[in-house]
């Protein structure tokens, strides 16, 4: 990952010669993008932060460097130069070659492409090209020299296409997306799977977006790949700033000044400022557990506890991602705080299912009470009866589940929020804090679903005295 620290330049950037992405056949004297820029926004002209966009996607187009990441915070006009200047310009420097743009939905895509279209056809003497008569949508259009551009939302189908330049803007569009560990492992897959492969040899790709989770899709690619020439530009400056900025000037002092941006940072939080508005992302405490407040604790002394059971019958390797069944051990501490003790993680058939159970029960004594959930119908009630059995001598709970997933949880939830909620230190640890922090977006939930039938299960079956779980204030 190359970051970029050097001042902006005052020498306007020149090109002449084209290597790679894409064929070069030039049609009169080519444009500096700085003058394009110009041409095309008139009368508004280029801020600072715009001029140094500017020289970066030259470099780019130039192939001083073939994989550019613009981070800056919303409202910056990044999108302006980046996903419609760009593009015209770059047709005009690589005739007849192609461009496919990608966006978190198509109509945004398609909006951008609609963009690019104007540009030409207002100034194709400029350009030296025009649009086709054939093939003129919004999102999928040619020029009268051979070139193309092709616009798609993220995971959009793009079969049959090749690009010489790929432009990815804000893959992302929310918080709930940025949170779900699904939407960000199925953009990253369509990127690597679908989007990369289309990239002719020699092509461009630049990702200009605003960072919202660590493991984003602007965090994964440089995590994998430190090829990357990064132009991060906060909304506030920091220490060694791209543009010689003193820390804590602002990024567009004529757009949104020091004071303005102070008002948004105490409306929008620490963790929506650092990422949106900072490109910092940090990992969140969690969209609905504070995993931050959940410790770890060494044993001690065995509470009070149950073992409840969230069911799965699909073996490892059946389907894409099978869900888990999960036996989740919890109990409450005579002071009133709640211990997970124990998490049995297995992905199997009915038989290894049942066998787990069986093991588990006989590992955990027979004063640890069992709690199983029913799904409606005759097929629940069997599975249930058939597991009682098999667990003779044993107490067994079995009760279906009543309600959202959310609203299960919320209980158990707010004794975390309080930090009445630890953990025993095992190796079970990592996986299940995950869970948590990504609940109620992320891939899967079992764990939780069983600590929440777990906590349901102690509150519902202790005393009057014990089952008034406020939290405790003296911590």
């Amino acid at each position: 990952m190359q970051l970029l620290a050097d001042r902006v330049s005052d020498t306007p950037l020149y090109f002449t010669q084209q290597r790679g992405a894409g064929p070069s056949r030039m049609a009169g004297p080519s444009l500096q993008l700085l003058e394009w820029a110009k041409i095309a926004l008139s009368p508004l002209v280029p801020a600072a932060h715009h001029l140094r966009l500017l020289a970066e996607l030259e470099r780019l187009e130039a192939g001083a460097t073939d994989r550019l990441m613009v981070l800056m915070p919303p409202g910056s006009a990044k999108s302006t130069y980046v996903s419609m200047l760009f593009p015209a310009w770059w047709l005009h420097r690589r005739r007849g070659s192609s461009i496919i743009t990608a966006c978190h939905t198509a109509d945004l895509a398609e909006h951008f492409g609609r963009q690019v279209r104007r540009l030409v056809v207002e100034h194709a003497p400029l350009l030296g090209y025009g649009l086709a008569a054939s093939d003129r949508a919004a999102g999928r259009w040619a020029t009268t020299d051979g070139g193309s551009y092709f616009s798609t939302g993220v995971r959009g189908a793009i079969t049959g296409r090749r690009a010489d330049l790929v432009v990815i803007d804000d893959p992302i569009k929310s918080h709930a997306e940025a949170d779900s560990a699904l939407f960000r492992d199925n953009a990253w897959n369509w990127f690597r799977s679908d989007l990369i492969t289309r990239l002719r040899p020699g092509g461009r790709v630049v990702v200009v977006m605003t960072r919202w989770h660590p493991d984003d899709l602007g965090g994964r690619l440089l995590e994998v790949d430190d090829g990357w020439r990064v132009l991060r530009l906060p909304a506030l400056a920091e220490a060694d700033d791209p543009l010689g900025r003193v820390q804590g000037e602002a990024l567009w002092p004529e757009w949104e000044d020091h004071a303005a941006l102070e008002r948004k940072r105490a409306l929008v939080g620490s963790r929506m400022w650092s990422a949106l508005f900072q490109q910092s992302p940090r990992q969140d405490s969690g969209s609905l557990f504070p995993v931050g407040q959940i410790h770890l604790v060494d044993a001690d002394s065995e509470p009070n506890s149950v073992r409840a059971w969230d069911l799965a019958a699909t073996a490892d390797g059946d389907g894409h991602d099978p869900d888990w069944t999960v036996g989740l051990k919890l109990g409450q501490e005579p002071e009133g705080r709640f211990l997970i003790l124990d998490v049995v993680r297995l992905r199997g058939g009915p038989q290894e299912v049942e066998a787990a159970i069986a093991t588990t029960a006989r590992r955990d004594g027979r004063a640890v009470p069992i709690g199983l959930p029913q799904d409606p119908g005759q097929a629940g009630k069997h599975q249930v009866a058939w597991l009682t059995t098999r667990l003779a001598g044993y107490r067994v709970v079995a009760s279906p589940e009543t309600g959202s997933k959310l609203t299960r949880a919320l209980p158990v939830a707010a004794q975390a929020e309080a930090g009445n909620l630890r953990l025993l230190r095992a190796d079970w640890n990592k996986a299940l804090l995950e869970e948590l922090r990504d609940f109620p977006h992320g891939r899967k939930d079992d764990q939780v679903d069983a600590l929440s039938r777990a906590f349901s299960m102690l509150t519902d079956t202790a005393s009057p005295a014990r089952r008034l779980y406020l939290p405790i204030m003296s911590r």
